[in-house]
């Protein structure tokens, strides 16, 4: 699977945050977006997932050579983590997870729903808490948490903003090892940060002047 981006323009509020944008991201390749606050690493993150509509340029998403048109939309085929949780407090670590492995209903390589969430809790050090509500989580556990719906379901592609939000030390190395298995195993990740996040081989995307490119 391709990723790729020709010549984009964003206009938010009437100004021109970028223009003549492009990037190329395969399989097994991750793409980190640098830049100063307000550079617009957001607001490309938003195009690529659907969220915002380039005023100019094209996004497309080929699967095995073939553009897959409007079979497989680039909002279908990934996991986007902004800068909110989008975690339930009134439900368990693990009912959340049941609930987002159940809404995404995404490929689990034939283990069972119960299998995957296990994997996912241990994956970011949440199995201790699995039964506590996620409302009385520290900023950082509701971190883990949000992150940790992106192993309950398969998605190619991974849009991660800022993703080390409220993350200490050791979540962040945690992030990075599931970063870094996605990507090996012939996952994408495109993320924004303004931190070291640990991903092997990792390329980067500058963004802050006009028409940055990869």
């Amino acid at each position: 699977m391709r990723l790729f981006s020709e010549n984009l323009t964003c206009v938010r509020g009437g100004r021109e945050i970028f223009s003549g944008l492009s990037l190329d991201v395969q399989g097994g390749e991750c793409l980190l977006l640098l830049g100063p606050n307000g550079a617009g690493k957001t607001s490309l993150l938003r195009m690529l997932a659907g969220y915002l509509k380039p005023a100019s340029g094209t996004i497309r998403l080929e699967d095995g050579g073939e553009e897959t048109g409007e079979d497989i939309t680039v909002g279908e085929a990934c996991h986007f983590v902004g800068h909110l949780n989008g975690v339930k407090s009134q439900f368990t670590v693990r009912e959340n997870l049941a609930f987002w492995a159940c809404f995404l209903s995404g490929e689990k390589n034939g283990e069972s729903d119960a299998a995957v969430i296990e994997k996912a809790l241990g994956a970011f050090a949440l199995s201790s808490l699995c039964d506590i509500p996620a409302g009385y989580l520290s900023a950082g556990q509701k971190r883990r948490l949000c992150l940790a719906r992106l192993l309950v379901a398969a998605r190619p592609l991974w849009l991660l903003d800022e993703p080390t939000v409220s993350l200490d030390k050791k979540s962040q190395v945690l992030l990075a090892n599931a970063v870094n298995a996605h990507v090996a195993g012939g996952g994408m990740a495109v993320a924004a940060t303004h931190l070291e996040l640990g991903i092997e081989n990792a390329q980067t995307l500058e963004l802050g002047g006009r028409g940055g490119r990869q």
